[in-house]
């Protein structure tokens, strides 16, 4: 049985994910901040009839958080073969680049960026000793350069100094990472679940939480052959799916 930690799993996209892995016949390891709330959301789905969902506690911020998720893991697993780094904060609004207090901007890179790679380095050792790990960080096309220079682009208008320069920057981190990793069995990926109806958002975008977890789940189980290092899109519209950066 294949298991994937999922950060930020106890609500919206990161709990539909944990969902259909489960039906998928992976151990789950939904992570959450909040160790009381996660518990109730896996009691909860295991009264639903979702199996093999077990809870962990982690916070992308805190290194202690994660290295004993690292250690939980390793006892009873000894391997992880799936990373999805889903945690991520928009932070405060309006996000002009000209007066977003620099505390505000640091704040959302600590989650969305450094806390990635906190996350992903503490629990590279474990992803080794899997035959095909997976490494997806949960992007946005907010973080595409290209896109936001591009004045017919539909999100044209919608710059953010925090959330979009924080989802750059984890590009630029999942291209740097999938470079050094490519002589090894790792797919290492960003994957953008499109604009989704979410509480993040207030429920404003037009996609279903249902679609972003199977879309980011179709370029996370992916066989050997599959790509690395790409920028995978829901909102891109032709069958690559791949997104410019």
């Amino acid at each position: 049985m294949k298991s994937v930690l999922i950060t930020g799993a106890n609500r919206s996209i990161g709990l539909e994910i944990a969902k259909q892995l489960s039906k998928k016949g992976l151990c789950v390891y939904l992570g959450t901040r909040d160790l009381e709330k996660g518990e109730a959301v896996v009691k909860e789905l295991a009264e639903n009839g979702f199996q093999n969902i077990k809870v962990i506690q982690i916070d992308v911020t805190n290194y202690d958080s994660i290295l004993s998720a690292k250690n939980s893991i390793e006892k009873e697993q000894g391997k992880l073969d799936i990373l999805i780094n889903n945690a991520g904060i928009l932070g405060t609004n309006p996000q002009q680049a000209s007066d977003t207090p620099i505390e505000d901007i640091q704040k959302v890179f600590d989650t969305n960026f450094f806390g990635v790679i906190q996350v992903t380095q503490t629990f590279l050792e474990l992803l080794k000793k899997s035959e095909s790990p997976r490494i997806s960080n949960i992007t946005s096309g907010l973080g595409s350069l290209t896109l936001h220079s591009d004045p017919n682009w539909k999100y044209y208008d919608f710059k953010t100094a925090s959330y979009g320069t924080s989802k750059a920057a984890l590009n630029a981190y999942t291209i740097a990472l999938a470079y050094e990793l490519k002589s090894l069995s790792f797919k290492v990926n960003a994957i953008d679940p499109g604009y989704t109806a979410t509480d993040f958002n207030h429920h404003s975008g037009p996609g279903t939480i249902e679609s972003a977890a199977a879309f980011i789940i179709k370029h996370t189980l992916t066989d050997n052959n599959a790509p690395t290092g790409k920028f995978f899109s829901n909102d891109i519209e032709d069958e690559t799916e791949v997104s410019p950066w």
